[in-house]
């Protein structure tokens, strides 16, 4: 069982608040995306140049369509289940315990889903740069995030991001592993 405690003293140093963090049931942010359930638990600690949020996906569920940041590099920890990850590489299987660096730009592209009968939990820790651009290659769609909002283009045209990104995640859902 994971759980940890945020604190060996950082606060007494001046190091933002201290933050009890239980990985087996974090402190659930409501669903955007039916099966997504995300936590951020680095926003709950303080956090303000660091995204980091704890994601569990239900079967066949896309914790994110194929995308490329522009400015912000993420790092994910699997911590439970197994996770399919698409890259520039390929796709391949991730479970328990492996760790994956997307760097910016294309090398970094990627995509999860997860593909098994179980629950599959993971961490991703990202910078948080601002302005970005992501890419959403599989539907040609643009995402522009701002300090204060964000910007959709898809195929060129401006538009609510919410359903270009549910169209990206229905994408990775359907493509074959």
């Amino acid at each position: 069982m994971l759980k940890a405690i945020v604190d060996c003293g950082a606060s007494r140093i001046g190091y933002g608040r201290a933050m009890p963090v239980d990985f087996t049931q974090p402190s659930w942010e409501a669903d955007r995306f039916p099966g997504r359930h995300v936590a951020p638990v680095g926003a709950q600690a303080g956090s303000q140049e660091l995204a980091v949020n704890v994601y569990e996906l239900d079967p066949g569920v896309v914790g994110s369509p194929l995308h490329v940041h522009h400015a912000n590099e993420e790092l994910l920890l699997v911590l439970a289940g197994t996770l399919s990850l698409r890259g520039p590489e390929g796709t391949r299987s991730l479970t328990a315990g492996a760790v994956v660096a997307f760097p910016r730009r294309q090398a970094g592209a990627h995509s999860l889903v997860n593909r098994s009968d179980a629950s599959a939990r993971y961490l991703v820790v990202s910078t948080t740069n601002r302005p970005d651009v992501v890419e959403y290659p599989d539907i040609g769609a643009t995402l522009v995030v701002l300090a204060e909002q964000r910007r959709v283009y898809p195929h060129g045209a401006d538009a609510d991001q919410q359903p270009v990104i549910a169209e990206a995640m229905r994408a990775a859902a359907d493509r074959d592993a």
